[in-house]
């Protein structure tokens, strides 16, 4: 388990450095526990898995003042735990339904009861993401996601996938993106 906190505190806080987030940010994570312990997803939830994942998480963003969406499983249509404030601030739907580890997956149950004032969301449009065991968190990203490769690329034995995102490129030919002498972000060089 300490490894599992470990790779997931070294992934968050690079990832929040990566993808520049500002404080009031959303960071969506989408976890297969199951698939953390080397097994199918959505065959052996884990709650022990799930504290020691969200726990450094937790921690990583609170630290820097994004907020945390939990992704539920398929099960939930992949509604996402928020804060009473998140849904607020950003003017989301809130659904009715509570997830328990064998429906909506063990991290998503585990941050009802760790969040201070949880509620349920539809949907989201977070500005940046980690998806750990393939749980497809694209549908709660901003347009344009940019996949961003980590130096943690498991945790546990859970392929793990980040993605900061970025404005849409508008214009044409004589279009400027970075202000002249501005160097552009690390990923886009």
């Amino acid at each position: 388990m300490e490894e599992i906190a470990r790779a997931t505190e070294q992934a968050a806080r690079e990832l929040l450095t990566r993808a520049q987030l500002e404080p009031g940010s959303i960071l969506v994570v989408g976890c297969s526990t199951s698939e953390v312990q080397g097994k199918k997803i959505g065959s052996s939830g884990s709650c022990e898995v799930a504290a020691a994942i969200l726990e450094p998480l937790l921690r990583v963003t609170g630290e820097a003042g994004i907020h945390l969406a939990v992704q539920c499983c398929e099960h939930l249509n992949r509604a996402l735990v928020v804060e009473r404030p998140v849904l607020k601030e950003y003017h989301l739907q809130q659904v009715a339904v509570y997830p328990v580890p064998h429906a909506g997956g063990s991290l998503a149950a585990l941050a009802m009861d760790a969040f201070k004032d949880p509620v349920l969301v539809e949907c989201i449009q977070a500005h940046a993401g980690l998806d750990i065991g393939h749980t497809l968190i694209g549908m709660h990203l901003r347009p344009v996601a940019v996949p961003t490769r980590l130096s943690v690329d498991h945790i546990g034995a859970a392929p793990l996938v980040a993605a900061r995102t970025r404005p849409k490129l508008i214009g044409g030919a004589r279009a400027v993106y970075v202000k002249p002498g501005r160097p552009a972000p690390p990923d886009e060089k």
